[in-house]
């Protein structure tokens, strides 16, 4: 492969040309901490990692200052890391990784690092999983370094950037999805009616407002990258070329999952282990399915393996209605709010895409920071 001008080939890709390689023992200590599980404090003073995603705390620390952290064995192999500045303590099947000094930025070695080592170690086992982390794994893996720490925080800074944006963006579609579900639990329920609607609500049956119908067999309909999605349980799990229905409707699982609706209002094929919903006038379809979400599906189970619902079952289950003008009202501001959600997550997504990027080019010196 040719090597554009003021690049050079190395064991880790394709550097610029004053970039070094160097294994991580020569930029880092690398040591496990002292600590068992049974140490955590609930409320405690200080972190204490573990062999999991999660912080837990503690009231004592063994240590102070930066360090890079990653499980030695457990389910989180070569997928647990975390990044620290301050006082810390360690479980005895962690490994720390500090001292970095002049030659390294410890952010900039995290990054690198929690990016490249799953794949290190799974070079280095023959099974399709690894169920600990060797010592050797971490000291002689190789780290490509830009010439100064300078650079590597500027990279640092650029990509922690990045991730205050995702991290800003998380917190909002959690906020917004808190809202919904408390605007949910009142709207949908009386608690809170919106202007202009005085009527009294009615104690109905799902069976006066929906007829349940079977799915049919996936057998029945030919799988081909059709217009019209093919409905599981679970979702989407093909394309057909003809429907089974084409009304705005309600779907619920049959067998399997439960207590995950779905609503469509394009055309759409139900397979047999999900039952769909033909909805009687006045009644609003995107408001029943937003019922629906309210509903604890899995008090109705009647199997005692594979979870089942019967349709009479869900037809004989009683909730207050309002008249269908309100119902529609309902719909749309909760529509509204999935809407504004579904914004902020397509913006999170990109903001994913657009870090991942980031991170290709600016860890390998594709892009320079000077």
């Amino acid at each position: 492969m040719e090597v554009k001008p003021g690049y050079k080939q190395t064991e880790v890709g394709v550097i610029p040309e004053d970039w070094e390689v160097a294994f991580v023992e020569d930029i880092a200590h690398i040591t496990t901490g002292a600590k068992n599980t049974q140490d955590r404090v609930d409320d405690g003073e200080y972190p204490f990692f573990v062999r999991s995603q999660t912080v837990e705390r503690i009231n004592s620390y063994s240590f102070d200052g930066e360090a890079v952290l990653t499980a030695g064995d457990g389910v989180g192999t070569g997928k647990v890391f975390h990044y620290i500045n301050g006082k810390f303590d360690v479980h005895q099947r962690v490994y720390r990784m500090s001292g970095f000094g002049e030659r390294a930025s410890g952010y900039f070695f995290f990054l690198y690092f929690s990016n490249h080592f799953y794949a290190r170690i799974m070079q280095m086992t023959a099974k399709s999983s690894v169920d600990s982390v060797r010592r050797e794994m971490i000291a002689r893996m190789k780290i490509p370094l830009p010439p100064t720490k300078a650079e590597q925080e500027a990279i640092a800074r650029a990509l922690s950037d990045a991730d205050a944006l995702i991290e800003s963006l998380e917190q909002l579609v959690a906020k917004k999805r808190q809202i919904k579900h408390g605007a949910m639990q009142q709207l949908l329920t009386g608690q809170k009616r919106l202007p202009g609607f005085i009527g009294e609500w009615k104690v109905k049956r799902l069976g006066e407002l929906l007829t349940i119908c079977h799915g049919k067999s996936q057998r029945d309909v030919e799988a081909v990258d059709g217009p019209y999605p093919v409905l599981a349980s679970s979702g989407e799990i093909s394309r057909a070329n003809r429907f089974l229905y084409d009304k705005p409707s309600v779907l619920i699982g049959r067998k399997g999952t439960i207590d995950r609706p779905q609503f469509m209002e394009t055309p759409f094929w139900s397979v047999d282990t999900l039952f769909y919903s033909v909805v009687l006038p006045p009644n609003n379809a995107r408001f029943i399915f937003f019922r629906f979400c309210l509903i604890e599906w899995r008090q109705y189970n009647e199997a005692s393996g594979v979870p089942s619902l019967n349709a009479r079952t869900i037809e004989g289950i009683e909730i207050r209605v309002p008249g269908g003008d309100e119902q529609s009202a309902i719909a749309t501001v909760l529509a509204d709010m999935d809407a504004e959600i579904a914004g902020l997550e397509s913006k999170l997504a990109k903001a994913r895409q657009v870090k991942q990027g980031m991170m290709q080019e600016l860890l390998t010196g594709r892009i320079r920071l000077v």
